[in-house]
């Protein structure tokens, strides 16, 4: 049997309201299973939806982590403040981050969500490996993500409701660690964030990025990925 297919959308630069539209209508869609004329592969697992944010944006996780006071103070700096269905507590997106949220019928893909978790974080490994970073490591909870050394590179919080996955994990590239700054990032007291740019030396974007990611994501997660003009 041919490996299952996962459609690659890839929204460029985007408001984040704009990635959690788009994954709402995923996850509505596979819910809702495949229709009888349904013109998609039966192999089909999901989405992979990949955006770079347009702007600054602090969210909140299932397990809070912003008071109304803090919340008014960060959207003061001009970001935005949204708290979202993931795992987690607070964290920040914003330009240089790749943001890759798969929507997946995890029983297609042969996966349970810890082993979701973990593909993830694999793939962030994976990539920093492929940009010669040597040393990026998963660490147990409550560290969920990649780091390097007590610098945490890519953050994940995903949700999972019926096998089906949404949100995923937020890469820094080019990202300005400064607004990380504003916050405990994800709770964690006495860690601190870096980049690709910050931990090569030199600009990474998010463009250069997205390749490697792609075939990291291909070989952890065992799929094909298929563009949304079949052409990739």
């Amino acid at each position: 049997m041919p490996p299952p297919s996962v459609r690659l959308v890839w929204l460029g630069r985007a408001r984040y309201p704009e990635l959690l539209a788009l994954q709402e209508a995923w996850l509505r869609r596979l819910r809702a299973g495949p229709a009888p004329e349904a013109s998609s592969p039966a192999t089909e697992a999901g989405a992979l939806l990949l955006c770079e944010p347009a702007g600054p944006v602090f969210t909140a996780g299932l397990r809070g982590g912003l008071t109304p006071e803090e919340t008014a103070r960060l959207r003061a700096l001009g970001a935005d403040v949204l708290r979202t269905g993931r795992g987690g507590l607070a964290t920040f997106h914003g330009p240089g981050q790749l943001l890759c949220h798969p929507v997946l019928d995890l029983r297609r893909l042969g996966l349970r969500l810890r082993t979701h978790v973990a593909a993830l974080e694999a793939c962030a490994v994976r990539l920093c490996e492929l940009q010669g970073l040597r040393g990026a490591c998963a660490r147990p909870p409550p560290y969920t993500g990649v780091w390097l050394g007590e610098r945490k590179i890519c953050a994940i919080g995903v949700r999972c409701g019926r096998n089906i996955t949404s949100h995923g994990l937020a890469l820094n590239c080019s990202t300005d660690l400064t607004w990380f700054e504003h916050i405990v990032p994800c709770g964690l007291v006495g860690t601190g964030v870096t980049s690709l740019s910050e931990e090569l030396q030199r600009l990474v974007t998010v463009d250069e990025a997205m390749p490697p990611f792609l075939q990291a994501f291909k070989e952890t997660f065992k799929c094909s990925l298929v563009s949304e003009d079949s052409s990739n």
